[in-house]
């Protein structure tokens, strides 16, 4: 087992420790749900709503083994990227799906995608292909007590929500229905691969203002149901949101707070031609797609930045990194 152990022994302001699989659910031909659980996980914690909650998992290298974390410090990190790729494990970001039990008893359940779009499967989702109850990974997850950030869904105001994912987001927006407030109105527009994981996801609970429109492609190409129904959506009939690959920022993420491109965020933009000043948009999925949504909603209609979050989860035919 390769060893990021330091000699000053430190708690993180976020949690790094080996959890444990306890269940395992396929839950359609493309999703599987599995269910963590450890001593660790006792102190997980964020303060109010999981929403879109990030965390990260780090799936077992090519010899089947584990780093360690035991005793790291703030210097984790840079001390992880030092082991040489073949045997530090590979790195990946998911959403929490749910929070059960509390204490010691503190499982998170992650939905994982078993069959990417791109044709090439990642270590997330082979090892989701294979997982079984006592397979081990390690898990990074927010601290109760300590800021940890990877919640990006914030409406504050907003009339009315307009949320938008592809496969690798729909636990994220599955999560978010269930924690709005009850009197929340919009719809969401999820696309998976087939008519079988609408079927068995379509369960969440939302809100009755919530439309939930399930967009399965059955062979159709990746994002163009999306981008059709957005459009019509927002009153745009004409056109598609389609962009060169040169275009597209594979670390595309956009929100608020924040732009991956440097674009200031913060200088208003004036609405042009529909009355979208009460929207709030959380899209999120392939890049590409995404970037095509984002240049509708802010270049063509004008809506403010600051009304909007663009995320990039991950990009068609390039290797995520973490």
């Amino acid at each position: 087992m390769t060893s990021i152990d330091t000699e000053t022994e430190h708690q993180l302001p976020l949690i790094l420790d080996e959890v444990e699989v306890v269940s395992v659910e396929r839950l359609s031909p493309s999703f599987v749900r599995i269910e963590l659980g450890g001593p660790g996980l006792a102190e997980f914690g964020v303060d109010g709503p999981v929403y879109d909650l990030r965390i990260k998992l780090v799936f077992p290298n090519d010899a089947g083994l584990l780093p360690s974390f035991e005793g790291a410090d703030d210097s984790w990190w840079d001390t992880w990227l030092q082991i040489p790729e073949a045997e530090r494990g590979h790195m990946r970001t998911y959403t929490v799906r749910d929070v059960r039990g509390d204490g010691a008893d503190t499982r998170l359940v992650v939905d994982l995608v078993l069959h990417p779009a791109d044709g090439e499967p990642g270590p997330g989702s082979t090892w989701a292909e294979r997982a079984a109850p006592g397979d081990r990974v390690v898990v990074m997850a927010p601290r109760r007590g300590y800021e940890y950030g990877g919640i990006e869904f914030a409406p504050g105001t907003a009339r009315e929500l307009l949320l938008v994912a592809d496969e690798t987001a729909v636990p994220a927006v599955c999560s978010i229905l269930e924690d709005l407030d009850r009197g929340s109105r919009g719809v969401a527009f999820l696309e998976v691969p087939v008519t079988g994981d609408a079927r068995a996801l379509a369960a969440q609970v939302a809100p009755a203002g919530m439309q939930v429109v399930w967009l399965p492609r059955d062979g159709a190409p990746l994002g163009g149901l999306l981008d059709e129904r957005v459009r019509r959506h927002l009153g745009v009939d004409e056109g598609d949101s389609t962009v060169a690959d040169g275009d597209v920022d594979p670390d595309l993420w956009e929100t608020p707070a924040y732009s991956s491109s440097g674009e200031d965020v913060d200088t208003p933009v004036a609405t042009v031609g529909h009355d979208l000043d009460g929207l709030y948009a959380w899209i999120a999925g392939e890049s590409k797609v995404v970037t095509g949504l984002r240049r509708l909603l802010v270049n063509e209609l004008g809506v403010d930045r600051r009304q909007v979050a663009f995320m990039g989860y991950w990009r068609r035919g390039v290797a995520m990194r973490s």
